[in-house]
């Protein structure tokens, strides 16, 4: 592909006082490499070398709240405390390579840590004590669980501000703790924050939004991830038709979510095939068109290979850009976020910009276990 055709890629966005170089996004992928939950220099490098190579948006591995159980691995970084001067020192070097970053904002929720005999300082927790569908795992989570959590939500909102980051992300995907509540399978409550509707399950989502724009303003973009599959089911659907996409998504607009990161595993899979197609709308398609707002495309891009194949050793190929470009072409979406492909090469979007194709590394497993 040419220099030429990929140039929508590389347009410029704004997302309320946010200005982006271009359309490229790297997406959040869990690294585990901050000693006592504190990023370090080491970090701080590996985000900046993204953002010195034309990386328009960058966000941040999962960061987690100031809640007892709120990571399932020792070294995944935390969002308060001591660990705040190390995300200083992380904005700081993006900013310094003219990049742009928010941190994603993450509890795990009833989600045991894989691998490990490592245990958090408190016990798992979530909307009905179930960490997956008919599998107790964890606590269910009182008002006063379901306060706090708010709570520090919003203290990491106004941390994130604070330290200088141009936005934040909620993890709200792939079956983690805001997810196991839009979740009848993992929300069984009878209570408000539960309900036989995705509608009334979304409701903790939404107070949690509503608190972290309360903390920042009505002017700092905030971000919202959002997954129909789930890491306990890939093949999970909250919403089976448009109407219960809007019931789900559109209170979340509503509550303060400027942009919705759309979690697919394959970018060009139609979201309703039924309704329009093998060329039809993807997830964020769909999403933008049902409630306005602005949308984040991911899954797999760039890459011939299947993102849960990274899990199993295996790599993936390069692979041509053309689907993603006629995406963006039409509108579909107005940010793209590039995982794996970026995480084995740094100068991915500079090479993709020059049209260097054929200069783009292959990803390999093997790159999950270093910060290069």
């Amino acid at each position: 592909m040419t220099a030429s055709a990929i140039d929508v890629l590389f347009q410029p966005a704004r997302i309320k006082g946010l200005a982006l170089k271009n359309r490229i996004v790297m997406a959040p992928m869990t690294r585990n490499f901050a000693p006592n939950g504190v990023p370090n220099a080491a970090i701080a490098e590996y985000y900046r070398r993204r953002a010195a190579a034309d990386v328009g948006l960058i966000l941040s591995e999962g960061t987690t709240i100031a809640r007892p159980a709120s990571k399932n691995l020792p070294q995944i970084p935390d969002f308060h405390d001591a660990a705040l001067d190390g995300w200083k020192q992380v904005i700081d070097a993006v900013h310094g390579a003219g990049g742009k970053m928010g941190p994603q904002i993450w509890h795990v929720g009833a989600v045991p840590g894989p691998g490990t005999d490592w245990t958090p300082a408190g016990e798992p927790e979530g909307p009905s004590g179930l960490g997956s569908p008919g599998k107790p795992f964890g606590a269910t989570m009182s008002d006063e669980d379901i306060a706090d959590t708010i709570a520090a939500f919003a203290a990491a909102a106004a941390d994130a501000k604070a330290l200088g980051f141009d936005t934040f992300e909620i993890h709200g995907a792939h079956g983690y703790l805001i997810d196991q509540f839009f979740w009848d399978g993992t929300n069984e409550r009878g209570d408000r924050w539960g309900g036989a509707t995705l509608r009334e399950r979304s409701r903790f989502a939404a107070e949690v939004l509503k608190a972290m724009r309360a903390a920042v303003g009505p002017d700092f973009p905030i971000i919202l991830r959002v997954s129909q599959w789930k890491q306990q089911d890939y093949k999970a659907r909250l919403a089976t038709t448009p109407d219960q996409m809007t019931d789900w998504l559109l209170p979340l607009v509503e509550a303060g979510a400027d942009v919705l990161h759309c979690s697919q595993r394959r970018f060009w899979e139609p979201e309703f095939p039924e309704l329009d197609g093998a060329d039809g709308l993807n997830f964020a398609g769909w999403a933008k068109k049902l409630t306005g707002a602005a949308t984040i495309s991911v899954g797999s891009v760039g890459l011939d290979g299947e993102f849960l194949a990274a899990f199993t050793g295996k790599g993936a190929q390069t692979a041509s850009l053309d689907k993603l470009v006629a995406r963006m072409e039409r509108d579909e979406f107005d940010l793209i976020a590039i995982g794996r492909a970026l995480l084995s090469d740094a100068q991915w979007a500079s090479k993709v910009k020059a049209g260097d194709q054929a200069g783009l590394k292959p990803f390999e497993a093997s790159a999950l276990a270093t910060l290069d």
